[in-house]
């Protein structure tokens, strides 16, 4: 399967397969990221962030919901705390959108930090830009509990035309 392209014609195994490559570098990570750059800048993003225990899942949940009644595509990027076992995500947030994960029109991938601060993963950003290339109208962004000066998710809206990262050529 070639994956970017997969991704582009709405394949969601092709999403969750290009969204692992990134989260764990992959060598086809670079060229799945190259082929989607141009068709991205067209979502928008949301970013929810707080202290452990706010409600930032059950408010990622009520926003989705809003935004599906409106008839816009959603995709939601939980970042969790990272399991010491296996490294990935320790999904505590997928329980409280439950019922999300039945909708089409709801995409829900779970990352874990694996050590990065300020409340996001590494790879969160290219994490959006996968999901907006894949067609996705809103992309809601959940950081881990976070405390007073994790404030990553600014600078993860900040791609849409703005983007100055090397890894893209701008």
């Amino acid at each position: 399967m070639d994956i970017a392209e997969e991704l582009l014609k709405g394949n969601r195994l092709a999403l969750s397969r290009a969204i692992t490559a990134i989260e764990n570098e992959y060598d086809e990570a670079t060229e799945i990221m190259r082929q989607i750059y141009p068709h991205t800048g067209h979502a928008y993003v949301l970013g929810i962030t707080g202290p452990p225990g706010a409600g930032k899942s059950t408010l990622t949940d009520k926003i989705a919901r809003e935004y599906r009644e409106q008839g816009k595509t959603v995709g939601i990027i939980a970042v969790d705390p990272t399991s010491p076992f296996t490294g990935g995500a320790i999904l505590g947030d997928r329980i409280r959108m439950n019922g999300l994960t039945l909708d089409e029109g709801v995409f829900i991938r779970s990352m874990g930090t694996r050590g990065s601060l300020g409340g996001l993963s590494h790879k969160t950003a290219d994490a959006v830009k996968a999901m907006d290339a894949f067609g996705k109208d809103i992309i809601i962004v959940e950081t881990v509990g976070v405390g007073q000066s994790e404030v990553d998710i600014v600078k993860a809206g900040r791609y849409n035309g703005c983007c100055t990262d090397p890894w893209y050529g701008r």
